[in-house]
């Protein structure tokens, strides 16, 4: 065997016990990872990344889930079919997993220290002292500041970016020839993102670390990894170079992927969708599992199970009609109507600030500044996208544009006359919840779990059709769902019974029910694969051409502000420090910190010839986001800023006019431009 080679996987076969059924979840995945090198392993959830992966370290959910078939090498040893002893020595110390989700893998019980000194005292022996002496030098690796004192705390203590952070220091403990990232930084910031894949790259350059990185973020995967392989309902279906899969990729699921990529090139259009869902029960299907969905398939595909094309020496693709599909395919974009001027809601001097008690009698001891002196205006049939880190604000300005927080000074006037931050709970705040609507990030936990999904929708019609027959409201129900793009009969399903995408639906769904005139929409595609996605944005692009309706929309993907947005409001610790149409903002953006989030941020772009290539990041953020306990003075983002003068560190910059429609708070610029 290629002393390159780490891992080797040859037809691994998982399935689910289900009754007395075993239902297939993995089917025929062979692949090769190299010394050195990042392999991404993309495809929609449940295509079976994450199984593949967990196969590797014996973590396949038990009972149900086992292995059926394959083999995995490491040095000589079959991982599949050695003694669980064995195993073990090998997890951590040779094979580590930086898991999804920090906080459910993390143990809440025990501090950051117990936790990676457990690593290397299983894996090395140390001592106690040593090994937190190594365990501080891990946390130092992975940047966090302050790491003798990180030892002692706890992980919810953390920020997501820190707790990631700490995911990778425990797998990078055992110093492992083979790194599994399931997903490192889904619905991390981008600043916080590019410095863990910089971090991931850096380690992997000094150790020689080979990476299966498993990802939903195809920016993210052109740009770090050295190929791709691309899984479809439990088996491979194509197999490249990255470069050349996103330049010229060759079976019609990829290209469909890549087309429901939002781009800042195809603002104004509508984004190409994959018709339907994975097929559940694809063990049973005759021929190309991919043949119902395709919009290329013949008779032969749908009665034929393709074998895998060879294209190249390092290309292959389970897709006999190869040489039919080329980038030439990429979607046509047309052109969509553009937002009016009036302004439907405006916020002057909002302030959200939580009182913070200390001691048995709860003293105040201070206020959490989360939103301090915010202005905005949104406007009729606009799509305004409020960005910015994760802490900054952003979801509490739109919980409180809905009263579900109240806000501790300023004002929301909408339509320009009626003011509504001081209303008190109750009837007075019914004409402003009838026009603010809110689609929330995960629509599972704010959707009542026992109420059927028509009358979670019935409830929400009484706020604008409270006099009507109840079996008026039902028909208005069943034409929510055909808008929203559901099936009438769904309104009997429990929202246990949907897909993420649906539950999504079924929140925008919602959302209509009370014909607002503004939807906020916060973090509502952050966690979603690009093909759903893409069905969602197209949707609300359509709802808003019928319907005149506003968003705000709370996001940390720019790929998406790029495309849906009209303005751009950037938010750091409360402030709004840039302001400008979408177009203007990404082309000429102002603020030091608005560059720094536009160059963390990875993006697909069309080249010459009609392929697909990643932007260059050119940087990445330092240092976390100051505490809104305690703010620092003047600029508020000075501490972080590069080009930051001592004016910056005392004086509180002004709003800059930069354009007619574009404006900032930055002093540098204010002296750049005078």
């Amino acid at each position: 065997m290629d002393k390159d080679i780490r891992i080797s996987i040859e037809g691994l076969g998982v399935s689910f016990q289900q009754g007395k059924r075993l239902i297939p979840a993995v089917e025929g995945i062979s692949l090769t990872l190299r010394k050195g090198e990042t392999l991404a392993l993309l495809g929609e959830s449940g295509s079976g990344k994450s199984m593949t992966a967990l196969s590797l370290l014996g973590l396949l959910p038990r009972p149900a889930g086992r292995l059926t078939a394959g083999q995995a090498w490491y040095e000589g040893q079959d991982v599949y079919h050695i003694p669980e002893e064995e195993l073990r020595k090998l997890r951590g110390r040779h094979i580590a997993m930086i898991f999804q989700e920090p906080m459910t893998a993390l143990n809440p019980v025990l501090t950051i220290g117990e936790q990676l000194r457990e690593v290397l005292q299983t894996h090395f022996g140390m001592t106690k002292d040593a090994a937190n002496q190594r365990a501080a030098a891990l946390l130092k690796e992975v940047e966090i500041p302050e790491p003798e004192k990180r030892l002692e705390a706890y992980p919810h203590e953390l920020s997501g970016g820190l707790r990631q952070r700490v995911m990778i220091a425990m797998a990078l403990a055992g110093e492992p020839d083979v790194l599994l990232a399931d997903e490192p930084t889904t619905a991390l910031d981008v600043t916080v993102q590019a410095q863990i894949m910089a971090l991931l790259a850096n380690l992997q350059a000094r150790h020689g670390t080979a990476i299966l990185l498993i990802t939903h973020n195809l920016a993210l995967a052109a740009q770090v990894a050295q190929r791709c392989a691309v899984m479809y309902a439990g088996e491979l279906v194509e197999e490249a170079p990255t470069e050349e899969l996103f330049r010229a990729p060759r079976h019609p699921y990829t290209q469909l992927l890549l087309q429901a990529l939002p781009r800042t090139d195809a603002r104004g259009g509508e984004l190409k969708t994959i018709a339907g869902m994975v097929p559940r029960d694809w063990g049973n299907l005759p021929g190309c599992r991919f043949a119902s969905r395709c919009p290329y398939a013949t008779e032969k595909c749908h009665a034929e199970r393709p074998d895998w094309q060879q294209i190249s020496p390092d290309h292959g693709c389970r897709c006999p009609r190869t040489e039919q599909f080329t980038a030439q395919n990429l979607a046509v974009f047309e052109t969509a109507p553009r937002a009016t001027s009036a302004v439907i809601l405006k916020t002057e001097s909002l302030r959200v600030w939580f009182p913070v008690r200390q001691g048995l009698l709860h003293r105040k001891i201070g206020d959490l500044k989360a939103v301090d002196g915010v202005d905005l205006e949104i406007h009729a049939g606009e799509t305004l996208a409020l960005v910015g880190e994760s802490g900054c604000g952003k979801s509490t300005v739109g919980k409180a544009l809905i009263r579900l927080l109240k806000p501790t000074d300023g004002e929301i006037l909408l339509e320009g006359k009626t003011p509504f931050a001081s209303v008190q709970e109750g009837k007075g705040l019914n004409p402003l919840r009838r026009n603010v609507q809110m689609i929330f990030q995960d629509p599972f936990s704010s959707l009542d779990p026992r109420l059927m999904v028509g009358e979670s929708l019935d409830e929400a019609l009484v706020l604008k059709h409270a006099d009507e027959s109840r079996e008026t409201r039902q028909k208005r129900v069943e034409a929510l769902l055909k808008q929203v793009g559901l099936a009438p009969e769904d309104r009997l399903r429990y929202p246990h019974q949907f897909s993420g995408g649906q539950r999504q639906r079924i929140g925008l769904a919602r959302a209509l029910a009370a014909e607002p005139r503004l939807i906020v929409c916060d973090e509502c595609t952050s966690a979603l694969d690009v093909s759903v996605q893409a069905q969602i944005l197209n949707l609300l692009k359509v709802i808003q051409r019928e319907t005149g309706v506003a968003y705000l929309f709370i996001t940390h993907d720019l790929s998406v502000v790029g495309y849906l947005a009209d303005r751009v409001a950037v938010m750091y610790l409360g402030k709004i420090v840039e302001e400008a149409p979408a177009q203007e903002l990404f082309a000429n953006p102002v603020h030091p910190y608005t560059k720094a989030l536009l160059a963390a941020a990875p993006r697909l772009e069309e080249d010459a010839k009609g392929g697909l290539k990643p932007s260059i990041t050119t940087g990445n953020l330092q240092g976390e986001v100051p505490s809104p306990l305690a703010p620092p003075p003047g600029c508020p983002f000075h501490p972080r800023c590069k080009f930051a003068t001592p004016e910056c560190t005392k004086t509180p910059p002004e709003w800059l006019q930069v354009s007619q429609a574009h404006r900032c708070r930055c002093l540098r610029h204010s002296a750049d431009s005078q």
